[in-house]
């Protein structure tokens, strides 16, 4: 049994889902990551961690339109604004979607469906550097 941390770092540019499945999988092959299970943490709490579809780009287009709809930017809905428009809606969509996930590593494998990728959903409008912390533990 052992334990293995990768902290990865994605410069976001605004709203957005951004892939970051090919990095995940060549961290796992490089460090020959036979059999166990990834936890992924997303140090903020106001972008999150999603597994979805990575064939057809519309998906991610909908989902932020959706969540845009669902948890709107306007001032007068929200008393804490401290950061700008989209401060507490960017919170409310990370408090609906997820900080953390875990998926299993088979035969150096990571262990995901033909049309799921990783995806950091960037929640707020201006650029930030975001870290995702992977912990493997297994053989």
């Amino acid at each position: 049994m052992r334990q293995k941390f990768f902290n990865l770092e994605i410069k976001t540019n605004g709203q957005n889902l951004y892939d970051f499945t090919s990095k995940t999988i060549r961290w796992i092959k490089e460090n020959k990551l036979n059999n166990g299970i990834l936890n992924l943490s997303i140090l903020h709490t106001s972008a999150s961690i999603i597994v979805q579809e990575n064939a057809d780009q519309d998906v991610k287009q909908d989902l932020i339109n959706y969540f845009d709809k669902l948890v709107p930017m306007k001032d007068e809905l929200y008393i804490h604004s401290i950061e700008g428009k989209d401060d507490m809606p960017a919170h409310i969509k990370s408090a609906l979607t997820n900080n953390q996930i875990c998926l299993s590593i088979k035969n150096y494998d990571l262990i995901l469906g033909k049309w799921q990728g990783l995806y950091l959903f960037e929640h707020r409008i201006e650029s930030k550097t975001r870290k995702i912390i992977h912990h493997f533990v297994g053989e």
